[in-house]
């Protein structure tokens, strides 16, 4: 049996990873705090996440898609989130900013959704 990479260990309960990674809302908060460095408005990410979402350009976003994704992520994603510690949520000032697990994590969903990945036949 081969050793665990050191580059890609973290310190998280597996459990705890698959819960994380298994809502795309939760994916996208952190692959998007992954390329961030400091605190990021909970607006600005579910601005980010709605234009995703969208296929649109973060400018176009609504006002109605913006507040979907951030009640969603206010009510579901970032508490859980930053109870396991894969995210940084402070609450009353409705910031996030990444963790130490934030970039390990996000980098196993990028590897994972490359190898999930078949691009259709140019044919």
């Amino acid at each position: 049996m081969t050793e665990p990479n050191q580059d890609s260990a973290m310190p998280l309960d597996p459990d705890d990873a698959f819960q994380a990674v298994s809502n795309s809302r939760r994916r996208q908060v952190l692959l998007s705090l992954s390329q961030t460095d400091g605190v990021v408005s909970v607006s600005e990410l579910a601005r980010e996440i709605a234009a995703i979402e969208n296929l649109i350009d973060p400018g176009e976003v609504s006002g109605e898609q913006r507040t979907t994704v951030y009640i969603a992520l206010i009510q579901s994603h970032l508490g859980m989130l930053d109870d396991i510690g894969v995210i940084a949520y402070d609450e009353r000032a409705k910031q996030v900013e990444s963790t130490e697990v934030t970039k390990p994590v996000a980098q196993h969903i990028r590897e994972i959704t490359s190898a999930c990945y078949e691009p259709e036949d140019s044919e």
